[in-house]
């Protein structure tokens, strides 16, 4: 089964020139935080271009039953009248996050200091993935959560109702871990305190800043400090989401790996801890070319256009980079196999509690299709096999993972043989048009 009802297998055949523009959906971690900031403040939040993919409606689905009333106008156009910081109603019904571990951690961070409780769960895969490591952090504000062994899923929380302001250091790089605590002190006196030795994505602190909290970053000894003053009044926004660059790592990367290409997405985030990826296919030799930067929200953006790229070589990636680029590993692995020699990537052990172990994921899937793989607890080894050598033809398990499934439905369009995904139905949680959109492109994806 897949996260949301029958397995949906699909192949993915060796194909022709990819041409034209990709109009990737919005930025995931950006629709979430709109929508959830929106219910934090008073009056009515409106977003434009938000992600419609599964993950982001069950965190819609969530605001409206702590009390906010969220409105889909159509076209990737939502307003959100919120309740104020602290305003959060009890909800009446088991808070369902589907597959979204961002979902589940930041609501959890924002209803942790009202003195309310609330149940989650999420589908197979959430309910399999740790949440302590939010919940720790939520318990020094006096927060109590209550889950099955080893802090998973289903879980219920109950928000402090006297919240005292914390300092806490991240002991990994994790964006979800520090909006969580970020968004609990909203509703905490005085100043709430989150050090980060290594930074991660910092859209948390961009829209906080822009919904009028009082927010300030510097960098120390000890790493990022970020402060946050609590109880503001926060005022609602007018939100133009970018394009989710995740997303556009696929057509991006299929572009460079399949002969004749030349691939155009509008628009896309450039937020320099979100952009990691863009940077390592250029040490590799990537023909991607950046138009139109400019800057909107707060946000960087640009559009990007990525063509055929047959000389591609492998590289170590710097271990620093991994928190920029995290989610994007396993379709860089696919595009490392078509390089020539090494790709070494390492310090991404998070990659091991993501959705899926999205390095067995991918390791196990890249060896069936003929791709020789080395991997360790925070480490994995692709041996290029140059353009054209990949030789494909297996089926290989997404996991109930979105960006596994991708990843080697990705690795078919230049395989010698079609490459299938057992379930490519979990895509839809982030990516709900990749399907027609790589068709237009000139994909060959079917479902079987």
């Amino acid at each position: 089964m897949s996260a949301h009802g029958p397995a949906i297998p699909m192949i993915s055949r060796k194909c022709g020139a990819l041409t034209g523009t990709a109009e990737v959906p919005g930025d995931k971690s950006i629709s979430h935080r709109a929508l959830i900031l929106g219910a934090m403040a008073v009056g009515e939040t409106k977003i434009a271009g938000l992600l419609e993919g599964q993950d982001v409606l069950d965190t819609a689905k969530a605001m409206r039953a702590f009390g906010a009333e969220v409105t889909d106008h159509g076209a990737g156009r939502w307003s959100v009248h919120g309740v104020g910081v602290g305003g959060f109603a009890e909800p009446g019904t088991v808070i369902d996050c589907g597959n979204s571990g961002t979902g589940v951690r930041l609501i959890m961070g924002a209803m942790a200091t009202s003195p309310i409780v609330a149940t989650f769960t999420g589908d197979a895969s959430l309910n399999k993935r740790p949440m302590a490591r939010v919940t720790d952090p939520l318990a020094l504000f006096g927060t109590q959560a209550y889950g099955r062994s080893g802090g998973r899923l289903p879980m219920t929380i109950l928000g402090a109702s006297d919240p005292v302001p914390v300092r806490y250091t991240t002991p990994v790089p994790s964006a979800q871990v520090k909006s969580a605590v970020l968004l609990a002190g909203l509703n905490a006196p005085g100043e709430t305190v989150v050090i980060e030795r290594e930074a991660t994505r910092d859209h948390s602190e961009r829209m906080l800043a822009g919904f009028g909290a009082e927010l300030s970053v510097e960098d120390s000894a000890d790493g990022r400090v970020i402060t946050l003053k609590g109880q503001p009044e926060l005022r609602p926004q007018e939100i133009t989401v970018p394009r989710d660059p995740s997303s556009a790592a696929f057509p991006v990367c299929a572009a460079l790996i399949t002969e004749g290409s030349d691939v155009l997405v509008p628009t896309i985030g450039l937020n320099p801890t979100r952009a990691g990826l863009f940077t390592t296919l250029q040490e590799m030799g990537a023909d991607l070319t950046f138009e139109n930067l400019r800057e909107e929200g707060g946000e960087p953006m640009a559009d990007l256009r990525a063509r055929f790229s047959p000389d591609l070589r492998g590289i170590e990636v710097p271990p620093e980079r991994a928190a920029s680029m995290i989610d994007e590993y396993p379709v860089l692995s696919v595009v490392a196999a078509f390089a020539t020699g090494r790709t070494v990537m390492r310090g991404v052990k998070e990659l091991r509690v993501k959705e899926s172990d999205r390095i067995e994921a991918m390791a196990s899937g890249l060896r069936l299709n003929g791709v020789t793989v080395e991997d360790g607890p925070d480490w994995w080894i692709v041996e290029g096999r140059g353009h054209g050598g990949v030789t494909g033809g297996a089926e290989v398990q997404s996991h109930l993972d979105h960006r596994i499934a991708m990843a080697f439905l990705i690795l078919g369009m230049a395989s010698t043989r079609p490459v299938t995904v057992d379930d490519g139905g979990p895509i839809a949680t982030s990516f709900p048009i990749f399907e027609p959109l790589m068709s237009r492109l000139g994909a060959q994806i079917e479902r079987l």
